[in-house]
């Protein structure tokens, strides 16, 4: 094999990455599976192109510390409390008696204690990545069984950290009675985060705020890393895993205002690290001994799928739950999870784990993740088909009913979502003696609501059915009041298809999906932001005495102009945000033109920049005042041209100006 140096094994690495990675983003497949097959390509059991497996994984463990860290910074306990009964309840439940199941049948076939119980976590983890990114984008999250599911990926999540507890204990080598060494663990365990925890609950909000005081973001992230890093070793130092002490660091400042700014100012670490984890565990397959553990895998896995199915379906129905409600759960965290992978490489460290009871785990997990995206796609159409009587029974249950709370209703406003927005529309509606009908998917607060002597009825507005039931083709209005753009899009396109003359009013946070909504047939867009600006702007005027009659023009403009002009703004370091839809990534971009400018003596019209998809929106000259760009205006040195379009055809039209081409 060819000798190759760090830095070209860095750009093989690289290279087949960026490729492998952006077909799976265009297949809609995990980024997960994605980087695992980049560990499968380039390892010593693929094309070999890196080697040094133990250097690698060494640095690939800052991956595992980071993503500890980010769970920590991501729980919250009212969220919790909230969630009790899903998440210590059937959750709590889920893991104990899938691990206990796992481990026992690991145990009868001969492997050791400490690798049975490590084999009994790793299937009982669910991904919880994937489960969540396409509970969402299917809008299905804020479903029952989406709900169910939630509670209990978050109970296995916190799972993740007990076993980051007792791992290091079992490879300590007192193995004489494993139950009393997993109790002496957990318990030193305990009190190590009670007293970290105790220690940064009073001490880390003053000195972050020290921090802050200097508004230097450099020194934040520098503190961010430092704390992170630190509490990782400390842990180590007692015996524990880093990732435990990244986890309690993240726990501890996601109690602090600091929250959203660490998670900005680590995710670009933690992504990277992350992904090379997933590369040194995709290495470490061998395809080779595929033929030999066959049986062993496909027995495996099935027995996952079904089994974690089977117990996850059977505690949700013994809850209280519906059967179809309670199948599609269990349908949908049928697999294994990115934290199997997690307990995997721990279990390799110490030798747990033979080389073949590896191969065979990190395969069974590898293709029951490859399972995932199916099996949540059609959740619902296989919990139709096993229960096809009771599951059609309930949903005409909610269908009826929605009808026949609705039903006496005539010219009323139809509400999808009776969050905080959803309510206070109620009660001006109310004031103004007009009739409303609201729906909601938290049963809870629909019950309150509905004790309060509101007209809630729970329900899915995206159903056709649903909409139609609750009047649809009665009602006078329509409004969306919660902040999902998918579902907003899904309901409008329903609702326009019904009925060509109904107004639509949408809610959403700003104006990244404002045109998608405009061509669904929404009447009226309400962008958050936008708004909020309008009000502002509203009253600083009145305060500088312009006349009201001015002020209400001004606005009345700004809303029939579809807020244009409160669209283009500067967006600064926003501008490479790649999570933004196309149409939200288009902004204001000023160009100088030098002497020696193309532009320099040149019409606005002769450069065509509108043929670019740009639009000049005004002309700094001198110390004047902007100046309209009227398309016969000759441009002239040190004009400022202020442009309008998104990023890539900005950049053209900046070529154009300066160099003609």
């Amino acid at each position: 094999m060819l000798e190759h140096t760090l830095l070209q094994a860095v750009v093989w690495l690289l290279g087949i990455a960026v490729l492998i990675v952006s077909l799976f983003k265009r297949w809609h497949l995990p980024t997960v599976l994605a980087y695992l097959a980049v560990g499968m390509l380039v390892g010593p059991h693929g094309f070999g192109l890196i080697s040094d497996l133990d250097n690698t994984r060494k640095l690939a463990e800052y991956g595992l510390v980071f993503l500890l860290f980010t769970l920590g910074l991501e729980f919250s306990w009212p969220q919790l409390h909230a969630m009790r009964r899903a998440v210590l309840g059937i959750g709590g439940t889920q893991v104990i008696i899938t691990t206990a199941i796992a481990a026992g049948i690991a145990y009868l076939v001969g492997v050791s204690q400490p690798g049975a119980i490590i084999v009994g976590g790793v299937i009982a983890m669910s991904s919880t990545a994937i489960v969540i990114k396409q509970l969402s984008e299917q809008l299905e999250i804020n479903s029952r069984h989406g709900s169910l599911a939630t509670g209990i990926l978050l109970f296995q999540d916190l799972a993740v950290v007990v076993f980051l507890i007792v791992i290091p204990t079992l490879s300590s080598g007192l193995n004489q009675d494993v139950a009393l060494d997993i109790t002496f663990a957990i318990l030193k365990g305990g009190i190590i985060m009670t007293l970290m925890y105790a220690v940064g609950h009073w001490l880390l909000r003053p000195f972050f705020h020290e921090i802050v005081s200097s508004r230097s973001a450099e020194l934040f992230t520098l503190t961010v890393l430092l704390f992170s890093l630190a509490a990782a070793w400390l842990t180590q130092y007692f015996g524990l895993s880093l990732a435990l002490g990244a986890f309690l660091a993240g726990m501890m400042l996601g109690e602090t205002e600091f929250r959203h700014q660490v998670d900005i100012d680590i995710r670009p670490f933690r992504d990277i690290l992350l992904g090379l984890f997933f590369i040194t565990i995709g290495m470490l397959l061998d395809i080779s001994t595929l033929p030999k553990i066959w049986p062993w895998v496909l027995l495996i896995l099935v027995a996952t799928i079904f089994g974690k199915m089977l117990i996850t379906t059977l505690l949700v129905a013994l809850s209280g739950a519906e059967r179809g409600v309670a199948l599609r759960t269990g349908i949908v965290l049928a697999q294994g999870g990115e934290f199997g992978f997690v307990l995997l490489s721990l279990a390799m460290e110490d030798d747990f784990l033979t080389p073949t009871a590896t191969q065979i785990m990190l395969t069974v997990v590898i293709l029951s993740m490859v399972t995932t995206p199916l099996l949540v796609r059609y959740n619902g159409r296989i919990a139709k088909f096993v229960f096809a009587k009771s599951y059609g029974k309930n949903r005409r249950q909610i269908v009826n009913n929605v009808a026949t709370n609705a039903e006496k209703l005539q010219d009323h406003i139809l509400i999808c979502g009776y969050g905080r927005v959803g309510q206070n529309i109620s009660r001006f509606i109310e004031k103004e003696n007009h009739k409303y009908f609201a729906l909601d998917l938290d049963a809870s607060r629909v019950r309150e609501a509905r004790a309060a002597g509101q007209i809630v009825t729970y329900g899915d507005s995206t159903h056709p059915n649903i909409l139609e039931a609750a009047g649809l083709l009665r009602a006078k209005a329509l409004v969306v009041s919660f902040d999902d753009p998918l579902a907003a899009e899904k309901i409008v396109l329903v609702a326009r298809k019904a009925r060509k003359d109904l107004p639509i009013l949408v809610r959403t946070r700003d104006d990244a999906n404002l045109d998608r909504l405009q061509q669904a047939g929404a009447t009226e867009i309400v962008p958050e932001t936008l708004e909020a600006s309008l009000m502002l702007v509203s009253n600083l005027l009145y305060l500088l005495n312009v006349p009201v009659r001015r002020i209400v023009k001004h606005i009345q403009e700004a809303r029939t102009d579809r807020y244009q002009l409160l669209r283009h703004v500067f967006k600064g370091q926003d501008w490479n945000d790649l999570t933004e839809p196309d149409s939200a990534r288009v902004m204001l971009h000023a160009v100088t033109l030098p002497n020696s400018a193309y532009a320099v003596g040149k019409r606005i019209n002769e450069l065509d920049l509108s043929k670019r998809g740009v639009s000049v929106t005004s002309i700094r000259r001198g110390d004047a005042h902007s100046i309209r760009p009227l398309p016969d205006l000759v441009l002239r040195a040190n004009d400022v041209v202020v442009l309008y379009g998104d990023a890539e055809d900005l950049e053209h039209a900046a070529n154009v100006l300066l160099r003609g081409h």
